[in-house]
C-alpha cells in the first residue's frame, strides 16, 4: 500500500510495516495487514467487490506506535463494500470513507536468489548496522526447502514465494547458543520466521522483514 485516505485524513500507515493485498482467480484474497498475515474469500462483480465475513488474520503483536491501529483500520475497512479501479501497475480500492492506494509489488528475484549459498555479513536494527559476530548462512533451494544457519543453531524449513514476499511454512531452529551469540540468533529467526523481501544487487542480499529490521548477505564462495 502506498497512501490512502480515512475520513478524509491521510490513512495511518507506519513506515517498515508494510500492508498488502492480493486477488486471486480461485476466489481467495489475503496479504499483509501492517503486523499480521490475513486471508478469506471474495467476489467480485464488475468494479464492485465483497470480501467475506470469515476474514481471518494471525495474532501476532506488534509493539511499536501506531502499527496495531493501522492494522485494525484496514482490516476494518475490507469488511464493507467496496470498489476497485486498476490503473496500470496501480490498484486503488474504495470504501465507506476510505481510499486505499497499492502498487504492483516487485517479483522475488528467483533466478538470483535460489540455489545460492550466502553468508551472513551485517544486522539492521532501524538506523543502527553491526557486523555479524559469527557466521551464519542461508540458502533457498529451488524445490521450496531451506538450510542454513544462525550463527549458532542449524535452519531447516519449507517455503512459498508470494508476489514480492518469502514465507516459510515450516521453521525450525536447531541447536544451543552461547549467551553472546544470542543476540545474533534472535535477529535472524525474527527476520526470515516473520516472512521477507528480498534484493540483489551484485553479490549483496538484503532481506528485510516488517518492521525495522534487516539482514544483508553476500554470496559465499
Amino acid at each position: 500500500m502506498t497512501g490512502g485516505t480515512l475520513a478524509g485524513a491521510p490513512f495511518p500507515l507506519v513506515d517498515g510495516h508494510r500492508i498488502t493485498i492480493s486477488f486471486s482467480d480461485d476466489g481467495s484474497m489475503g496479504g499483509v495487514a501492517a503486523c499480521n498475515s490475513y486471508g478469506g474469500t471474495y467476489v467480485a462483480d464488475g468494479e464492485d467487490v465483497i470480501i467475506g465475513d470469515e476474514l481471518a488474520s494471525t495474532a501476532m503483536a506488534c509493539g511499536e506506535p501506531g502499527v496495531m491501529d493501522s492494522e485494525q483500520a484496514f482490516l476494518t475497512a475490507l469488511r464493507g463494500p467496496l470498489t476497485y479501479v486498476r490503473n496500470g501497475d496501480v490498484l486503488t480500492v474504495e470504501g465507506t470513507d476510505v481510499v486505499l492506494t497499492f502498487a504492483a509489488a516487485v517479483p522475488v528475484p528467483q533466478a538470483d536468489l535460489l540455489g545460492t549459498e550466502w553468508g551472513l555479513e551485517t544486522l539492521i536494527s532501524g538506523d543502527t548496522a553491526r557486523s555479524a559476530l559469527a557466521a551464519a548462512t542461508l540458502q533457498l533451494s529451488t524445490d521450496g526447502r531451506i538450510r542454513g544457519s544462525t550463527g549458532c543453531r542449524t535452519l531447516e524449513g519449507d517455503y512459498v514465494i508470494d508476489g514480492d514476499m518469502v514465507l516459510f511454512t515450516t521453521f525450525s531452529a536447531l541447536g544451543e547458543c552461547t549467551p553472546d551469540l544470542a543476540g545474533q540468533d534472535g535477529m535472524v529467526v525474527s527476520v526470515l520466521g516473520d516472512g521477507f523481501t528480498v534484493a540483489i544487487d551484485g553479490d549483496r542480499l538484503t532481506v528485510t522483514s516488517r518492521g525495522t529490521e534487516g539482514l544483508v548477505y553476500r554470496r559465499a564462495g
